[in-house]
């Protein structure tokens, strides 16, 4: 959205400390599905005419929330592997096709899994974890995409609008967080010693100390390391069985490479959060600010980038794309269903990926346009785009902010698609018959992160924090989980007003105090978590941070 990069952020102070009690909805003795359902009326009724929801102080039930911190579950690394392979390639425009499969893949818990209320996050509270995934490899066709070894299954094994179809049946079923399968597992036709898979959740019963999947309500633990979610609650019931391949055997040996992922509240009024991932072995960065403003409708919920949310910054540190810089703004998405309680989402408006920075010459730039849902029939989330060029010693590519801006002798390639199952490319020049696959989203599944077990972590880290809210969420007991969650909201509050009377400023840890240019800096603390996080132990070999680009990376 590049008409939010041009906001005034003064005119959105930060004011953690700003005082207040929140708006609250009374929690209902009715747990099951009615129950929540008119507890979402009354919070639409309260939230109708509000600018901006996500600024209010709202108190929900816990009966209301999944059990998964804010700050765990809004990430942009669903697909990892992805991520780590935007700088695979010594061609530019293979590197703008990888950056575009990372751009669809980062919301994969939006297409496989149900829309959510993770808890509020609280201001200083941090989360800190990594993936050791396989890369990707390369098919002999150049045009073709990526190949991926984790998590997949094979094409035409879902309907990749099954979770909107079904939304009515899903919601009906118990709001459960579907846990990840044990890494080291390898599954296929839905069979495993280890790991058994049932067409409505996903069963995990080989948790390790340092994987902390969730568990089913048909098998209750007692142990919150077994119990939390590491699948950002990726829920992929509505598909039915399918065949899901977790670790590709013939590539089980190949040395892993690991990203590590860090991200800290440093507001709560507004709540604005910073994050930084990067994977050194691949020489590729990631950060930016997560803020969102949100507004009632009609029965929709629409959710757009907040002032101080400029998009996502993908930094290449080394060859062959070093010094390149892609960012990537965000569109608007609209919760769907409120008072139907069957959600789904979809998304409006464009995405602009601009690289800038590296070699000098012309410069490329994306444009994707997520095209409007018709009133009557079956949403169709489409999508199309295109890739062109630019001079970076010129600012007239920042009117092109729509495909029809772009003048033709531009544009290199076109795209087109859904952004929930498969998306096509070609270059301009090229025949109709050339179109061949940029992704297959409907194969793809959400990695499971590794987080550190509890004893290890520290009292604001977010699953130590909110570790008694899950797990009486976990097992059912709605009343007590509300207890420990108004703890932790009463205690910020008064720790904000000792501040306050001692005229002391909140500092956060992790990430430099100065966000307004929406890039945030790790200060010297949050290098050390990131180093610290990067020498975790690993179960696989992985890459040596030195290793070059990858002899078979993509060719254009």
């Amino acid at each position: 959205m590049a008409s939010l990069d041009k906001h005034d952020v003064s005119a959105a102070a930060l004011d953690e400390d700003a005082p207040g009690q929140p708006i609250s909805v009374p929690d209902t003795s009715d747990t099951g599905e009615s129950g929540k359902l008119k507890m979402i009326v009354q919070l639409v009724k309260k939230c109708l005419g509000v600018k901006d929801i996500a600024a209010m102080r709202l108190s929900l039930p816990a009966s209301l929330l999944e059990p998964i911190p804010n700050l765990e579950y809004w990430q942009y690394l669903d697909r990892p592997d992805l991520f780590a392979a935007i700088n695979d390639s010594d061609d530019p425009f293979e590197r703008m096709l990888a950056v575009l499969r990372f751009t669809f893949s980062k919301d994969l818990k939006f297409i496989k899994g149900k829309v959510c209320k993770p808890y509020n996050s609280v201001l200083g509270e941090h989360f800190r974890s990594h993936w050791d995934v396989i890369p990707v490899s390369y098919p002999s066709d150049p045009n073709e995409p990526p190949i991926h070894h984790l998590y997949v299954s094979p094409p035409g094994s879902e309907d990749p609008n099954a979770a909107f179809a079904n939304a009515a049946a899903i919601h009906s079923m118990p709001d459960v967080a579907h846990p990840s399968f044990s890494e080291s597992a390898s599954i296929k036709s839905g069979k495993s010693n280890k790991s058994t898979f049932s067409g409505f959740s996903f069963m995990s019963r080989a948790a390790t100390t340092k994987s902390t999947p969730a568990t089913s309500p048909e098998l209750p633990e007692t142990n919150l390391e077994a119990g939390m979610s590491s699948l950002s609650l990726a829920n992929d019931r509505s598909s039915g069985a399918v065949d899901l391949l977790e670790t590709d055997e013939t590539a089980a040996d190949k040395p892993r490479v690991r990203i590590t992922y860090l991200t800290e509240q440093v507001s709560h009024h507004p709540p604005v959060s910073a994050f930084y991932a990067v994977c050194p072995s691949r020489h590729v960065e990631l950060a930016g600010i997560d803020q969102i403003s949100a507004k009632v409708s009609g029965t929709t919920l629409r959710v757009m980038p907040g002032a101080f949310n400029k998009g996502i910054f993908v930094t290449i540190t080394g060859p062959p794309g070093e010094g390149e810089q892609y960012h990537i703004t965000h569109p608007v998405a609209s919760v769907n269903g409120l008072l139907r309680g069957s959600f789904y989402v979809t998304v409006g408006e464009t995405t602009i990926i601009t690289c800038s920075g590296g070699k000098d010459g012309e410069k490329l730039r994306a444009i994707i346009e997520y095209k409007e849902q018709s009133w009557l029939g079956r949403a169709q989330f489409a999508v199309e785009g295109i890739i062109h060029t630019y001079d970076p010693k010129e600012n007239v590519h920042e009117e092109w902010t729509r495909i029809k801006h772009v003048p033709h002798d531009r544009i290199l390639a076109v795209f087109d698609g859904s952004w929930r199952s498969k998306i096509r490319w070609k270059r301009v020049d090229a025949p109709e018959s050339e179109y061949a696959t940029l992704i297959d989203l409907s194969t793809l599944h959400v990695v499971p992160k590794t987080v550190r077990p509890l004893e290890k972590q520290l009292p604001n880290e977010s699953r130590k924090l909110w570790e008694n809210v899950t797990s009486r969420l976990l097992k059912k007991e709605y009343s007590e989980a509300t207890k420990h969650k108004l703890a932790i909201e009463q205690k910020q509050r008064d720790e904000a007003a000792e501040r306050k009377r001692k005229g002391i400023k909140f500092v956060p840890r992790y990430f430099e105090a100065d966000i307004s240019s929406g890039l945030p800096k790790l200060t010297e603390e949050g290098r050390k978590a990131v180093e610290e996080e990067l020498k975790e132990p690993a179960e696989h070999k992985l890459e040596d941070e030195s290793a070059s680009t990858p002899e078979e990376g993509p060719k254009a």
